[in-house]
C-alpha cells in the first residue's frame, strides 16, 4: 500500500491509470474512496491519483489534533513521491484550498489547479465578503440540502445514504480544515506562480454562488471558468458524467501561461 511521508506523518494515497496526470483532494467529508466514479472513468486516459490528508480515511490519525496548515505538505509529499511533472490538481470544497497551496508550493511539477466549488482560501477582501454571504445563506438549510440537492435525495436514497456514510471514516472534521484560509495566497501570488487556475462550479451549488465565482474569476487575469449547469455542491457524486467531462476537458486544454516565471 503506498504512503507518502508528509514531515513524519504517513499520507495514504493511491494511483491508477495511465497518462497525463490528475490528483485529487477530497473536502470534509471525503477521502480516497469517494472519487469512485471518477477513476472508473478517467483511468483509461490519465493517471488518476487519490490521496487522503492527515486524519482521513487512511491515512495517520493518531495526533491529538489537526492543523489545516499541514494538509497542502501531505498534497505535497505524493506529487514529490510520485516525481509527478505537469499535475492536475483537483479540489472538492475546501479540499480546494490545500490544492491550489500545494500548487504554488510546487509550481515545477503542478501546471493547473481546479478549484471545485471553492475561492481556493484566495486573500481578497472584495471575495472574502462575497463568500461570507454565501455561508450565511447556506447555513439555514440542513447540511445535506447544502450539498446534495433534494431531488437526488428522494430518487437516489441509496446513493445518498453511501455518501453520508463516508464521513464516518474520516478522524478529522471540518472545523480542522478551516484554518487553512488563514494567510492564504494573493492574486499576486498566483499570477506570478505561473500555475494556471480553473474555476469549476455548479449552478445549484448551495454553498458558494456562481455570482461569487464569477467575481473571482474576473479578478485573476488568465484564469478559466466552467459552471456545470443543474450541478450541486458535491457534483463529482450527484452529476458525475458531467463532473468527469468537466474534469477531462480541463485536463486536456488548460496550459500555464507561457509568461509566467
Amino acid at each position: 500500500m503506498p504512503f507518502a511521508d508528509s514531515g513524519g506523518t504517513a499520507v495514504y494515497y493511491e494511483r491508477h491509470g495511465s497518462g497525463p496526470a490528475i490528483l485529487f483532494v477530497h473536502g470534509s467529508g471525503g477521502h480516497h474512496a469517494a472519487w469512485w466514479q471518477q477513476v472508473a472513468a478517467l483511468r483509461d486516459r490519465f493517471t488518476v491519483i487519490t490521496v487522503d490528508l492527515r486524519g482521513f480515511g487512511r491515512s495517520d490519525s493518531s495526533m491529538p489534533e489537526f492543523d489545516g496548515q499541514d494538509f497542502p505538505g501531505d498534497v505535497v509529499a505524493v506529487l514529490d513521491r510520485e516525481d509527478l511533472t505537469d499535475a492536475m490538481l483537483v479540489g472538492q470544497s475546501i479540499g480546494s484550498v490545500a490544492a491550489l497551496r500545494a500548487g504554488l508550493t510546487r509550481p515545477e511539477r503542478v501546471s493547473r489547479v481546479v478549484l471545485g466549488h471553492s475561492l481556493g482560501g484566495i486573500s481578497h477582501p472584495e471575495l472574502r465578503e462575497l463568500a461570507a454571504a454565501d455561508r450565511a445563506e447556506a447555513v439555514k438549510l440542513p447540511v445535506i440540502d447544502r450539498l446534495l440537492t433534494r431531488e437526488f435525495q428522494h430518487r437516489r436514497a441509496d446513493l445518498t445514504f453511501l455518501f453520508q456514510q463516508m464521513g464516518t471514516f474520516n478522524v478529522a472534521r471540518m472545523q480542522d480544515l478551516r484554518n487553512l484560509d488563514t494567510d492564504g495566497p494573493t492574486l499576486e501570488d498566483i499570477a506570478a506562480s505561473g500555475v494556471q487556475v480553473a474555476f469549476l462550479a455548479g449552478e445549484q451549488d448551495a454553498v458558494l454562488s456562481t455570482k461569487t465565482v464569477t467575481r473571482a474569476h474576473e479578478l485573476l487575469p488568465g484564469s478559466h471558468l466552467e459552471i456545470v449547469e443543474g450541478a450541486p455542491h458535491s457534483m463529482y457524486w450527484e452529476t458525475p458524467d458531467r463532473y468527469n467531462a468537466a474534469i477531462a476537458r480541463l485536463r486536456t486544454t488548460l496550459t500555464a501561461p507561457k509568461e509566467a516565471v
